[in-house]
């Protein structure tokens, strides 16, 4: 068996994927470009990837190969009908991440309420030592608790993060594309209405694509806290970071993009150094555990295709 993986980096330098190489031979790359990919999966039975797009255009050549291996949850880079049609089985990795994209999700939201990034400033430029008062108390923030905590996506990392937001005694909105028992379900709109911390958790296709634009800025408080740690392109990112320039939102919070790396025409390089914005590298889902735990599980997966049995198979849904 040939096993081929395309962006190792983006598993990180500290993760040992020795493991693999003993399910076969194994050929790994740090990073793959576009031109590239054709060539280096040609021969492969199985591919792994964690952001490279794989479609007709790269994986018509590739005859040996029999399964893709997405080290993520989402698999919205990946033409899973073409494969379906192929023969391709595609396999993801589920619930590996959701301790690490809550406790990140959980990090942003308290720090953006908190104002943290503005008290840390005060003191770090020298402001604190130089004023000869013990403490400070701008910009004004409030308690956590007891304010409404709405969450948009109710799997398994939305279920974790209003454990966290119950825990802090805030009352929870969610919304879902199936209602379920135990929690308020309500639409969209109520809960931009009716919010005052805003988290998404929605997983990208072609009904939550733009899922928070203008309409729904429009609707939430002026106060609000919003983070998203889906997928950038679930929001209108001009959008968001105008009502950040002109204050429509109190604060907002991302680690994904509609292109990652953003480049520099990308509106978030408006908002990027104000105090009440927190981007970070789509690190969310990344800690050590969570990596690991995504490994072992793509490990099974491929060990359980090879068997014959069916284990996080997407393309069979």
């Amino acid at each position: 068996m040939k096993i081929a993986v395309l962006d190792a980096k983006t598993l990180g330098e500290d993760l040992s994927l020795e493991p693999l190489k003993s399910m076969g031979e194994c050929e790994i790359f740090d990073s793959t470009s576009p031109v590239e990919i054709k060539e280096r999966i040609a021969d492969a039975d199985v591919v792994i990837i964690n952001k490279i797009k794989l479609n007709e255009s790269n994986l018509s050549d590739a005859k040996n190969l029999k399964l893709i291996c997405v080290a993520a949850t989402g698999y919205d880079n990946i033409d899973v009908e073409y494969c379906r049609k192929n023969n391709i089985a595609v396999c993801n990795v589920v619930g590996y991440s959701s301790h690490s994209v809550a406790q990140v999700t959980c990090s942003m939201v308290l720090s953006l309420f908190t104002r943290l990034n503005e008290y840390m400033t005060y003191v770090e430029n020298g402001e604190y030592t130089r004023s000869g008062i013990a403490n400070k108390l701008t910009p004004v923030y409030h308690e956590i608790y007891g304010k409404t905590w709405g969450i948009i996506g109710y799997g398994n990392i939305g279920k974790e993060v209003g454990e966290v937001a119950k825990a802090l005694g805030c009352n929870l909105l969610v919304n879902k594309r199936t209602p379920v028992s135990g929690c308020e379900c309500v639409d969209l709109e109520f809960l931009c209405k009716n919010s005052d911390i805003i988290t998404i958790h929605t997983p990208l296709n072609s009904t939550t694509r733009n899922l928070i634009g203008k309409e729904q800025i429009m609707n939430m408080k002026k106060d609000v806290v919003l983070v998203n740690v889906s997928r950038g392109a679930v929001t209108d990112e001009e959008a968001i970071a105008d009502a950040i320039i002109n204050k429509r939102i109190c604060a907002f919070g991302t680690d994904v993009y509609s292109v990652e790396p953003f480049p520099e025409s990308h509106p978030f390089n408006k908002i990027k150094e104000l105090p009440n914005v927190i981007l970070t590298p789509h690190m969310a889902w990344g800690s050590y555990e969570a990596r690991k735990r995504c490994l072992n599980e793509m490990i099974l997966n491929i060990d359980a295709f090879f068997r014959n049995e069916i284990r996080n198979r997407v393309d069979l849904a």
